[in-house]
């Protein structure tokens, strides 16, 4: 009786064991073809009959609209900032799709570096405009073949700025030979609406008296600041 037991025992632990493993490869078979579905939509959504060397592609991504330029073949040169290659050497890692925590992490750490991806790992997902500069910038465009030298002379780590020298930066180089970022600008200019206006600098003056009361002495190191930011802020205006 007691063999017999033993027996079933084995038999019920084999087939449980069989079971798990079928289970785990449809799992595992399930995943691969959501895969494949996945990437199969996303190769559908990017004609890469409508892009041509040299052309300015961007995307949004985060608040910010991200840019890059197309190499051909399915091949996307852009800066983009990634926190991966601060921690690891994996090049395998460091390859995939920079996910949007990475990029945000790599613009607090300043860390970036010209890549090339896949038109679809670059869009994220997101439509892609063409040449949508070349309706705003007053400099003509320069030869496809030449934009796509720039681009690829670029590749490699970079030194980055968010408002000095972002992806926007690279592709307007690139593309028209001025390093300029009609982003940057905008936000300097909100900016400079907000700080630098005069109720701004009647205010800090405000402010500034307002601490000197409260402190009850007025000292070189109270009243300095209390008169040169607002001074500054109204020159400014």
């Amino acid at each position: 009786m007691a063999l017999l037991h033993l027996l079933t025992m084995f038999f019920i632990a084999t087939n449980v064991e069989d079971h798990e493993d079928q289970r785990d490869q449809e799992e595992e078979k399930k995943q691969r073809e959501d895969k494949d579905k996945d990437e199969d939509r996303r190769r559908r959504m990017y004609d890469l009959s409508l892009y041509k060397r040299g052309d300015l592609l961007e995307v949004p991504r985060t608040l910010f609209t991200h840019f890059g330029i197309y190499l051909g073949n399915n091949r996307v040169a852009h800066l983009i900032p990634d926190i991966v290659p601060l921690f690891s050497t994996n090049q395998d890692i460091i390859a995939e799709m920079v996910t949007n925590d990475r990029l945000i992490m790599g613009v607090l750490a300043k860390r970036a570096s010209v890549r090339v991806d896949t038109v679809e790992d670059f869009a994220y997902g997101s439509k892609i405009l063409v040449n949508h500069m070349d309706h705003v910038c007053s400099q003509p465009p320069l030869d496809g073949e030449e934009v796509g030298r720039r681009a690829e002379k670029l590749l490699g780590s970079v030194a980055y700025s968010l408002l000095w020298f972002n992806c926007e930066h690279y592709v307007m180089y690139c593309r028209y030979g001025m390093a300029i970022s009609f982003q940057t600008y905008q936000f300097c200019k909100a900016v400079r609406k907000v700080f630098c206006s005069r109720k701004c600098a009647l205010l800090s003056a405000l402010s500034g008296v307002g601490i000197m009361c409260y402190l009850g002495s007025v000292t070189p190191l109270t009243a300095l600041p209390t008169i040169l930011i607002p001074f500054l802020i109204w020159m400014a205006s």
